[in-house]
């Protein structure tokens, strides 16, 4: 385990105008009212030893970095210990970067929020109503995600090294959205991913030129890029791990897709961004604009704004997101009632960033409500649905849908109906209501039309509300 001096010196400017944070003096000074981070770190982070991968967190409070520290390996082949400045890939919280590209873009005036995303992308279809570059960052578009689209079709993210060109493919293929533009919230990465290419269609430049030129080097994020080519060394970098029988087998994002994910980052550079969105360096508009919370059709305002979510833990406002990509998960979060705390966690194996972030956050901010108590429901989903064999056997057949590009094979075995898809992958299809069936790994399960003679099957998963397959010509 890794537990690294805290740090004690400034960050060098990248560039003009760059934020420094200032280095924390955990001397003498300390009242008695101040806690003790270190401890307070090495409590809530135990779990994580050198005998596996682990998490890195960082601290900051009224513009000092009062903690960074590393705890775990980061390379387990070789037994590299983590340190704060391990690089880790953020998942999510990279989509604040993306909005931040586009905001810029529009704060100069080439391109605008109410912009129909198909002045940009004239390969999309004409839906309904027009889906607006606003829609895109608080993904209230309606947008299918493509990751998701592509795990019903047996080619999950991690299966196939996916690039930009392959995402507009699939999303360009969408005929249908999960509902009418701005009606809802619905979390997608297709979104992201189309920011990320919009900033290069009307910047000019490829997207990590963009964002090095104008986000990370004033921030002096040194230590920041994108995962645009998953085949490019990236010194200092931490492997992506999870849990497996027996110990952990690596899980790394094998793919050239990102704007939604894909920032290579430390948790130094993470509090650095904190910072300048504190201080407002690169402009209020921009931060204003990143806070600005979605509104639905309805008038209704949502916690997700551009990029970031707005809302409050145990009563203190909140600014931040989470990230989890392979085996990485993150999570970015700034309190500016409470002397302007950041906290940034990156880890290096499926380890809840969330939970961990709010565990620091609860020794060290003040006046915090009550932690809410334990939430008891009702499980139950309804009565559950006990089909013959011959109501399983009108289900039989081949359906095909061109917005997934794949086949569905429906198969009746010892009275069990079974999900074939590609490449080689079957699930059990669980009767749970009338008519729907849970399959195990993939989703819901409906069909439609089967008294008519027209049946449909229907897949549903949480990104994805209604993809109807039809029977095969």
């Amino acid at each position: 385990m890794n537990r690294s001096r805290l740090l004690i010196t400034p960050v060098l400017l990248a560039a003009l105008g760059t934020v420094v944070l200032a280095p924390a003096r955990l001397d003498a000074q300390r009242t008695a009212t101040q806690p003790d981070v270190g401890a307070l770190a090495d409590r809530v982070f135990s779990a994580y030893t050198p005998a596996g991968p682990g998490c890195t967190v960082g601290v900051a409070q009224g513009g000092r970095i009062v903690l960074e520290r590393a705890y775990g390996l980061s390379d387990l082949e070789s037994g590299t210990p983590l340190s704060p400045t391990s690089i880790i890939e953020a998942g999510s919280v990279s989509k604040q970067f993306t909005a931040a590209a586009v905001t810029l873009l529009a704060l100069e005036g080439k391109l605008r929020f109410d912009d129909d995303v198909r002045k940009h992308f004239p390969e999309l279809p004409a839906y309904e109503r027009p889906i607006t570059v606003r829609m895109l960052l608080d993904h209230t578009s309606g947008l299918r995600d493509w990751g998701s689209l592509m795990g019903i079709a047996g080619w999950p993210r991690g299966t196939r090294a996916y690039t930009h060109p392959h995402v507009l493919e699939i999303i360009a293929r969408q005929r249908s959205l999960n509902y009418p533009p701005g009606d809802q919230y619905s979390y997608t990465n297709s979104g992201y991913n189309l920011l990320a290419m919009l900033v290069e269609r009307v910047s000019g430049q490829p997207f990590p030129a963009f964002t090095k030129a104008r986000l990370f080097d004033p921030a002096g994020m040194t230590r920041t890029s994108w995962r645009d080519d998953f085949r490019r060394v990236v010194p200092g970098r931490a492997q992506g791990y999870q849990p497996s029988p027996g110990g952990f087998r690596l899980d790394m994002p094998f793919e050239n897709v990102f704007g939604n994910g894909g920032l290579l980052t430390t948790v130094g550079d993470l509090l650095r961004w904190n910072e300048v969105l504190t201080r407002r360096t690169l402009g209020g508009a921009l931060v204003d604009s990143l806070e600005r919370q979605g509104v639905l059709t309805s008038g209704e305002r949502i916690s997700y704004a551009a990029g970031l979510v707005v809302d409050e833990y145990r009563g203190t406002p909140r600014i931040g997101h989470s990230g989890a990509t392979a085996g990485y998960r993150a999570y970015l979060a700034r309190y500016p009632a409470q002397d302007h705390l950041s906290v940034a966690v990156l880890c290096n194996t499926s380890a809840p960033a969330g939970p961990l972030t709010g565990r620091m956050v609860d020794g060290i901010a003040q006046g915090l409500a009550p932690a809410p108590g334990a939430q008891t429901g009702n499980s139950n989903t309804g009565p559950s649905w006990q089909p013959t064999v011959a109501e399983l056997e009108r289900l039989v057949g081949v359906y095909e849908s061109d917005e997934a590009g794949v086949r569905l094979t429906v198969a009746l075995n010892d009275g069990r109906l079974w999900l074939h898809r590609a490449p080689s992958t079957r699930s059990a299809l669980v009767p749970a209501q009338a008519g729907a069936f849970q399959a195990l790994g993939l989703g819901r399960v409906w069909f439609t039309g089967v008294e008519s003679g027209a049946p449909q099957l229907h897949v549903g998963v949480d990104r994805v509300f209604d993809l109807v397959f039809t029977p095969a010509r």
